[in-house]
């Protein structure tokens, strides 16, 4: 023990010995001075013994209270620079939270207060100290056993729940300070005194010092428990996070879970070769998972997100939901939002087990002893009556269960909508998915109705049980306030029940994903069998890089996952001799789409389930040199290029430049105002397909690993920066030396520089190893790809891009940020936000719904207080006979049980009005939101991450559902019942109107104080919960990198870091609250003090008055503190309101009218026309296309080439009015500006590089809105060229009724392209815009699309094709030709060509393919003849 500990402890034991001298001089000299009959014992008149008493007061009460604590670090290596106030305050200023005094006037002051000007966190409170703390009884690899994580919580946090359990203990104690009061005094005035032994002025204060000390016992049990439950958030929260980065990433596996536990909300969460046999995922990495970025805060368990935009028939519906998925991110945001919600509001199920049980027995205990037998009456009817509320409790549940169910399906639509926000505007889905949206909006909507009308009833339930009552009237006041703890009781349980089932279902889904996550092998738990000891295996040389006799599936249950078009055939990778890759050497892995090339990346990393075959069996990645890996669907971090591409590694600027030279960063860099200091956005959205590979290709280069795993990291480049990467960068000096592990399609251009290449075949089997010409003999199609690819690379001699591009020129440097800061409202909820939510509860009967809902709110106090003061008139009866049979009670209680009956009925009919208003108003602002959203602009999507939108769609919208409007109605109530006590208690006493109201203003001062400082951290909290969740689906998208590289490290410190920020915010947001409750209560009890004192000394009011007039008091003061509390958190939630407000004024996109209707015949034929045309990303910024005019003839193929930045897809955005333009656009015949857009775009299909698709069936992908028969959709995708690309596939064949992760995931680039294709045929659009991506897929599926573009399309279809080869569009009927914007050529490829000066001659001149290029266009004229 360390000398300042031994010395504390010296201390304390001092304490404890004066104390008790303290305690017997008390009692046996100050004790007697309360009482008629005891006398001090030693009192003998010197001034020695007072002085003793005072000393030893001083010494052991405010010494100890009063003295600022030693701060005491938790790690003694690692104190906080300035310890939190809470730990150096003296008990008193933690027992009364005057240490918070300076921050809340400093929020009074000021008009918002910042996260950064909150004090420090206390170092008990880190996530780092946590996790130390809690890991070793929590985290299952840690614990050894399995057990339930509840008996892990209660491990780690158990002083605290005994100091919770003694502190309930104590306000037990203290809630009887009242009663015992009010009765002792009022028999003292009834029988004048006579036979008294304590003495009044004593019971008066006792109503203070009684209730008082029981508020800081509760305060104080608040105070522990909300440390608690803050702690426990983030220790969950990160042993969910830690846990997530051992999960196995799987294609959606058709996992049959059970109810309870399934935590679903669809999409895939695979590395995305998933399906990696019958299709292809274009083996590429991550983007499965990273689709989900941010499935935010949905509830328990979705269905299945196919239904998103399912029509299907009631069978089909059924069949989606009999298969549940499971999607990674939006599972754990989940956890990590909704259960963490609910485990929290279950936290105090002490209450349940212990306060409850022993306050109730204490009540019943003190009613025999005021009352007698004639006590038991009234339990013995509550006794009879308790199954009601336990059956209600129980339809509640089921209620709840399917309530979340529905929730989760409109989440998960809200969530995958926002996914794919741009095909669905480019589409002009708006209007159909909004509708989809709400129908899903009223599902939920007819559970949360029925969820409120439940609770209404357990309401009543505890109403009327709490009033059949049989009292004996002589003392009616103390055995009211006691059946008024009994009511309270009751209240609590039928209160917290729901409260307690939520938490215990979220505890055992967090419990169930800990325990039943499939893991990767290394963390998963072996099985004890014989055949286990193969894994043993020696591995012949630890630096060596490869496998033998070995298998892998991508999940361990039931053997592997399914594939597009059959469910029964699981892909198997497997290696049946020995495969070693050449160390220091490239090392090529080539194979046609979907042969599992990128699954033999995976399976090195350890990502698959490795089966070996015999003992011999191995595989192998040395990892003390490091490993780097890229996926092909390029993952980035929300973060600057730089630190994309340093990912964490120290800055070496002469590495980095290099890096960035190789990469052929360099020119997009100069194009960036801020160059490598741009943000990057959510998902990379600030930046091209071809550029995020250039950025994760570059963050590989630039790492020291030794080794590198690059997937595919060519297939989103166009050939001339492919041809430079080779050239430049897999040639290069930071390449050379290590070992390069490279999948690809471009076999021609990477072979020359590969010294092994191993060729994948078909069912995962390796077909060849060694040289290409080995591959070549085994592979007919390979053989056939490559002769066709050299043809295409043979024009490549010179950059494209010969000229350096200077820096563009701005006199405002900016800093790169995109996403711009969350807004954050200052000083109280707007009226605005408020009229929006109380404005739509009326719908058309605004004033009937008002004027009924009032009434009912303020009849309903005045029957309570009336019933209250009718028993004391029947008790004051009693007083006027002689004989108690001279009163009727079976009229009296005829009456009572009437004023009860009324107050149920009335309490019923007005929630219920209100009710029907809150759903009134949850659907229509919900409906809003979603169509502002939807409405709103490609460039506020842009700068607005997801997590945003869908925060309010569930966070916010749950706040709206659920408690605003319980908090509303309690407000009301309870407005009109502190008015009605207040005024009960003035007409007993009019004197007290003073006090009264000056207890009122005094709460109300303090009250506002705490709104300001409350309502500033609660918007900070809000905000600082968001990042945490960005973190976790930024990781979860990158899982695979992550584990590649090796940086769970770092990643966890970062957690670490958002989730200080949030327990910051949240401990003191809960403090904020002890603050303001401990003053109130106070206040509450002098209150009622004072008025026993002035009713007993200074007035003659009969003891029945007396008795009602103390009841109101009691009352009164305890309402104040609950008024401002539940103003306040009506307040909080009305935050909710604000932000969802905030979104439905973002700027929108013009709306819908019926002038804009185009004629139904429109349009005929694709011609279109256009004059003068500019356009912008924002009103603000400079024009990106600039007055550029043409003519395209119905039926013409055009092709739209230029360089990087010319303005190709600025003309595409143009064309469909995504972005600020002028000028006009004439498509056949009407100027596009006087239609509707949803009218305009979905009549012009727009087919984007990597299309993306919807979660579900291929048949929702090509008809979402159930618009079209099978036959139709067939003929669709066979005119797309689907069937001839996988005529030989079998049972692999992708149908109908294949399933598709969302995205599109599960399928390669060039099959999303035909779909896509297929879609557009389906849509018959007379224009049709292709943004090509043939560098991204093999030859013959580009050769596929390309015949089905020429062949396949109706005479009269328009095509704009945005090409990135030449070849692509040399036999097309015109080439436009931009540059900066402008159009510097446009005419037919033959004329253009002779023009010697021509930028068209110009690029074909450069290319090594010059003739052949000459020749096609040349074929192409003489055909048009």
């Amino acid at each position: 023990m360390t000398a300042p500990a031994r010395a504390q402890s010296s201390v304390k034991h001092l304490i404890f010995v004066l104390f008790g001298a303290f305690a017997t001089m008390g009692y046996r000299n100050l004790w007697p001075l309360a009482t008629f009959t005891l006398s001090p014992i030693d009192l003998d008149g010197t001034a020695l013994l007072w002085a003793e008493i005072g000393v030893l007061a001083f010494a052991t009460v405010l010494v100890p209270l009063f003295v600022p604590r030693q701060y005491i670090p938790y790690d003694p290596k690692d104190p906080a620079p300035v310890p939190n106030p809470e730990q150096t305050a003296s008990v008193w200023s933690l027992w009364v939270y005057s240490f918070l005094d300076p921050l809340i006037f400093l929020a009074y002051r000021i008009p918002h207060l910042s996260l950064d000007q909150l004090p420090s966190l206390s170092d008990y409170d880190r996530a780092r100290n946590l996790v130390k703390r809690s890991f070793k009884h929590l985290d299952p690899f840690l614990v050894g056993k399995k057990r339930h994580l509840f008996f892990g919580l209660m491990t780690v946090f158990r002083w605290e729940y005994v100091s919770l359990a003694l502190l309930l203990f104590s306000r037990i104690l203290a809630t009887f300070a009242s009663p015992l009061g009010i009765n002792r005094l009022l028999n003292y005035m009834e029988t004048g005194g006579k036979d008294a032994v304590v003495r009044p002025w004593f019971w008066i204060l006792w109503l203070f010092l009684g209730p008082a000390l029981g508020s800081i016992a509760m305060q104080w049990y608040m105070f522990v428990a909300t440390g608690v439950m803050v702690r426990a958030q983030g220790i969950l929260t990160q042993l969910l996070f830690d846990h997530a980065l051992r999960i196995r990433v799987k294609a959606d596996a058709q996992n049959d879970t059970s109810a309870s536990t399934s935590m679903s909300t669809e999409a895939p969460t695979p590395d995305t070769t998933s399906i990696a046999e019958g299709s292809n995922s274009n083996d590429g990495g991550e983007e499965a998972a990273r689709n989900v970025y941010n499935t935010a805060k949905s509830k328990q368990r979705d269905p299945s997100a196919a239904s998103l935009f399912s029509t299907a028939t009631k069978v089909d519906k059924e069949k989606e939901d009999s298969e549940e998925k499971t999607n990674l991110a939006g599972k754990l945001n989940n956890l990590a939002t909704t259960d963490m919600e609910s485990l929290v509001n279950g936290r105090d199920f002490l209450f349940v087990v212990l306060y409850i049980p022993v306050q109730l027995t204490f009540c019943v205990v003190f009613l025999y002893q005021v009352l007698g037998w004639s006590a038991f009456v009234g339990l013995g009817v509550t006794a009879l009556m308790f199954p009601i509320p336990g059956l209600i409790a129980s339809r509640i549940q089921k209620t709840q269960v399917e309530k979340m169910k529905k929730t989760d399906a409109r989440v998960q639509s809200v969530t995958e909508i926002m996914n794919v926000i741009r095909m669905i505007k480019l589409f002009g889905w708006e209007p159909k998915v909004n509708d989809q949206i709400a129908e899903k909006r009223e599902e939920e909507l007819v559970y949360i109705r029925r969820f409120k009308l439940l609770e209404l009833a357990n309401g009543v339930m505890k109403s009327t049980l709490a009033m059949k009552q049989t009292l004996t009237a002589s003392v009616v006041f103390s055995s009211m306030v006691v059946f008024d703890l009994l009511r309270d009781q009751l209240h609590t349980i039928f209160g917290m029940l729901p409260d307690l089932i939520q938490a215990r279902v979220s505890l055992d889904r967090v419990n169930d994903f800990l325990h039943n996550t499939e893991l990767l092998d290394e963390f998963a738990e072996k099985p004890e069998s014989a055949d286990q000891l193969s894994l043993e295996a020696v591995v012949p040389d630890p630096s060596i890089i490869g496998f033998r006799d070995v298998s892998f599936t991508w999940t361990s249950e039931n053997g592997g996952t399914w594939t597009p078009g059959s469910s029964r055939r699981n892909f198997m990778l497997r290696i049946d001799d020995e495969l070693t890759f050449k160390r220091g050497h490239m090392n090529l892995i080539v194979g046609a789409t979907g042969t599992g090339k990128t699954s033999l990346l995976m399976a090195l990393l350890g990502e698959m389930h490795y089966l070996p075959s015999g003992p011999t069996s191995y595989f192998n990645l040395p990892r003390y040199g490091g490993v780097a890996y890229a996926s092909q669907e390029s993952w980035v971090l929300n973060e600057t290029i730089k630190d994309n591409i340093l990912f964490g590694s120290p800055y070496d600027e002469e590495r980095y430049n290099k890096v960035i030279e190789q990469c052929g960063l360099k020119r997009d860099l100069m194009l960036f105002e801020a160059g490598d200091q741009t943000e990057v956005g959510e998902k990379g959205l600030t930046l091209s397909g071809g550029q995020k590979a250039r950025i994760t290709l570059a963050r590989a280069v630039y790492s020291k690993a030794e080794i590198l795993l690059l997937d595919d990291v060519l297939a989103a480049l166009d050939v001339h920066t492919a041809k430079w990467i080779v050239d430049k960068c897999f040639q290069g000096d930071l390449i050379r030396g290590r070992t390069v592990l490279l999948v690809t399609h471009n076999v021609a251009m990477t072979s020359s520089i590969a010294d092994f290449i191993i060729s994948m075949g078909t069912n995962g089997r390796i077909l060849s190893q060694g040289s290409l010409s080995n591959a070549l003999e085994m592979d007919t199609n390979l053989s056939k790809e490559l002769n066709e690819e050299t043809m295409q690379i043979e024009k490549i001699v010179h950059e494209v891009d010969a000229v350096e591009p200077t820096a563009p020129e701005t006199s405002n440097p900016t800093d790169g940020k995109l996403i711009v800061a969350e807004e954050i409202s200052e000083g109280h909820v707007g009226w605005v936000a408020l009229k929006m939510w109380f404005g739509n509860m009326g719908g058309d009967h605004v004033i009937a719904f008002w004027c009924s809902f009032l009434a009912a709110v303020l009849v309903l106090p005045a029957l309570e207080i009336y019933s209250t003061w009718y028993l004391g008139y029947w008790a004051h009866l009693y007083e006027l006979v002689d004989h108690p049979s001279e009163v009727s009670a079976p009229y009296h209680l005829a009456v009572y049980s009437l004023l009860t009956c009324l107050s149920v009925v009335v309490y019923f009919v007005g929630v219920s009005v209100f009710i029907y208003g809150c759903l009134r108003a949850c659907r229509t602002i919900h409906k809003q939101l979603v169509g502002t959203v939807l409405g709103t602009t490609l460039r506020w999507l842009d700068t607005t991450p997801i997590s945003r939108v869908i925060t309010r769609c569930t966070q916010d919208m749950q706040a709206i559902d659920g408690p605003m409007g319980q908090h509303f109605t309690d407000v009301c109530e309870l407005t009109s019942l502190v008015i009605i006590k207040l005024l009960s208690v003035v007409l007993v006493s009019p004197v007290f109107l003073i006090p009264g109201l000056l207890v009122t203003i005094l709460g109300g001062w303090c009250g506002q104080i705490y709104m300001r400082s409350q309502l500033s951290i609660k918007r900070e909290m809000s905000n600082a919960r968001a990042p945490v969740l960005s973190h976790f689906g930024a990781a979860m998208s990158g899982l695979i990198s992550i584990r590649a590289y090796g940086v769970q490290g770092s990643f966890k410190t970062r957690s670490f870091e958002h989730i200080d920020r949030f327990t910051s915010a949240a401990r003191t947001f809960y403090n904020l609250n002890r603050w303001v409750c401990i003053r109130i209560e106070f206040l509450g009890g002098l209150f009622a003090a004072a008025i026993a004192g002035w009713l007993l000394y200074g007035t003659g009011v009969d003891a029945s008055n007396t008795g009602f007039a103390m009841n109101m008091a009691v009352g009164f003061s305890n309402l104040i503190l609950w008024w401002i509390r539940l103003l306040n958190r009506f307040e909080v939630n009305g935050n909710s309101l604000e932000r969802i407000e905030q979104y439905l004024v973002i700027e929108q996109e013009p709306k819908s009218s019926p002038e804009g209707v185009p004629p139904a015949y429109w349009p005929s034929s694709g011609k279109l026309n256009v004059e003068k045309l500019s356009a912008r990303y924002s009103l603000d910024g400079p024009k990106v296309l600039k007055d550029i005019s043409f003519t395209i003839d119905s039926g013409e193929r055009v092709g739209i080439v230029g360089r990087t930045g010319s303005g190709k897809s600025s003309l595409t955005l143009s064309l469909l009015r995504c972005i600020f333009t002028e000028g006009s656009v004439t498509f056949d015949g009407l100027d596009t500006n006087a239609l509707n857009l949803d009218a305009l775009r979905s009549n012009i299909t727009i087919i984007p590089q990597v299309p993306e698709l919807l979660s579900g069936s291929l048949r929702q992908n090509l008809d979402p809105f159930d618009q079209y028969d099978d036959a139709l959709l067939n003929d669709a995708l066979h005119a797309a060229g689907l069937f001839s690309l996988q005529k030989d596939q079998g049972d692999s064949r992708i149908t109908l009724d294949s399933p598709i992760s969302s995205g599109g995931g599960n399928l390669s680039v060039g099959q999303r392209q035909i779909l896509a294709l297929a879609r557009a045929l389906v849509r018959r659009s007379k224009l049709l815009i292709l943004d090509e991506a043939t560098s991204a897929i093999d030859y013959e599926t580009d050769s596929v699309i390309q015949a089905s573009l020429r062949n396949e399309l109706d005479k009269d279809v328009t095509l704009l094709t945005v090409a990135h080869r030449l070849q692509t569009v040399m036999d097309a009927d015109k080439i436009m030709v931009l540059d900066a914007g402008q159009i510097v050529e446009f005419g037919k490829p033959h004329d253009l060509l002779k023009d010697e000066k021509g930028t068209l001659r110009s690029l074909v001149d450069e290319s090594g393919d010059k003739e052949h290029l000459y020749a096609v266009a040349a074929g192409h004229a003489l055909r048009a003849r």
